[in-house]
């Protein structure tokens, strides 16, 4: 037997006979099964980083109002999902196979039990309603359609029913013509008890509400569409006159540069008080999601962080968000609320109270989620090898 059969044999021998399981799995310790990892943690691997045998990565977020609260909620950063809508294997409702590409692997309600907190949604007008949709110059097609958006919604008002505390925002590419379409789907589906008044949104860059204020007054929906013109008729925030927003797609993850959108006012503007990173490619690849999501990720936090003048993004909006070569978008948000919420290199170093820069173990751990420290709610199992994704709800 040559050499490097006999190596790769003990390697394999290795891994199966030392291998952890049953639940008690850490963050970068190889897994067999979905159930071998952690709370939070699930089992994947990244080949396009070299990383083909399966072991646990982190798929849930630490929420920062859990560790520090009582802040305007312009100071925090929320995960966004890119297209939350567009789901592998989601069930085809209009007849025909689906022909489109798609952005994440799990339902609505499972993203925000992770951690999501703001979803992107694209609406249109179809079938004599106004569904979820990817488009051809701005016509939704059966071969390009999800399903009714009302479905989604009532995602998105259960898990506010459930978390009296939690925030949610919708960010809606809005191709809906009907008059009043989207005030009646979002009456219909019971978020309007929840819905942020645009007449009390910040329109000169000041800052927001703190988190607690907007729970206590059950204003935990916020919604913007990219329609000028709704926010007079309809009373829906028009997004860029509240938010900045970088580049979405290729141009939004090359390294080293950070362009503003061109709806958006530049990154540097004060007169608007949110910041949305966009961090995806133009065509999502599910299997290059877990590089895209590990380094790289990071660095372009900071070349953005810079192109705005020093300013935290509020928002960071990505594609298949489970997916990395570890702690991924978690261990990234992590890094970013902990430097804007308490000076410390980790939000779970922060200590309420304390001065800024007070910290408590200022090191990034590379384990699973904190004892004590409030995450996601996952509820089941993914295995998240390349080319196979076998999810239980």
């Amino acid at each position: 037997m040559k050499k490097s059969l006999l190596l790769n044999h003990l390697f394999t021998f290795f891994l199966t006979t030392s291998a952890c399981s049953n639940g008690d799995c850490q963050m970068l310790e190889s897994c067999s099964a979905a159930t071998d990892c952690a709370p939070g943690l699930y089992c994947g691997n990244c080949p396009q980083l070299g990383k083909t045998q399966p072991f646990c990565t982190r798929g849930q977020a630490i929420i920062p109002t859990s560790i520090i609260n009582e802040l305007p909620f312009n100071k925090y950063t929320w995960l966004v999902t890119h297209n939350a809508f567009s789901i592998v294997d989601a069930p085809l409702l209009t007849g025909p196979q689906r022909i489109t590409f798609y952005n994440q692997e799990d339902s609505v309600t499972n993203q925000l039990r992770n951690g999501v907190r703001g979803l992107m949604l694209d609406m249109y007008d179809f079938e004599n309603d106004i569904w979820l949709c990817h488009s051809f110059r701005g016509q939704c097609y059966n071969i390009t359609a999800f399903q009714p958006a009302i479905n989604t919604l009532r995602e998105v008002e259960a898990f506010l029913s459930s978390n009296p505390a939690e925030i949610v925002t919708i960010i809606i590419e809005d191709y809906v013509h009907t008059p009043k379409g989207l005030t009646n789907l979002f009456m219909n589906a019971g978020l309007d008890k929840y819905w942020f008044p645009v007449s009390k949104m910040p329109k000169k860059g000041e800052d927001w509400p703190t988190v607690t204020n907007m729970a206590q007054d059950n204003h935990r929906l916020l919604v913007f569409t990219s329609d000028s013109s709704k926010e007079a008729t309809e009373g829906i925030a028009y997004q860029w006159r509240y938010m900045v927003e970088n580049e979405p797609g290729d141009p939004g993850i090359q390294q080293g540069s950070c362009p503003n959108r061109k709806e958006s006012k530049p990154l540097t503007s004060k007169a608007a008080s949110l910041f949305l990173q966009n961090y995806f490619p133009t065509m999502p690849v599910q299997a290059e999601a877990c590089k895209e999501n590990s380094t790289p990720l990071k660095d372009m936090v900071s070349t953005c962080y810079k192109a705005a003048g020093n300013t935290m993004p509020n928002f960071l909006a990505v594609n298949f968000y489970m997916r990395s070569d570890g702690g991924g978008v978690f261990d990234a948000l992590d890094r970013m609320n902990g430097q804007t919420l308490c000076g410390c290199a980790s939000v779970t170093s922060c200590q309420a109270g304390a001065a800024f820069g007070a910290c408590r173990n200022n090191v990034v751990s590379n384990s699973t989620l904190p004892a004590g420290h409030p995450s996601g709610s996952f509820s089941g199992t993914v295995f998240l090898v390349d080319h196979y994704a076998a999810f239980e709800f």
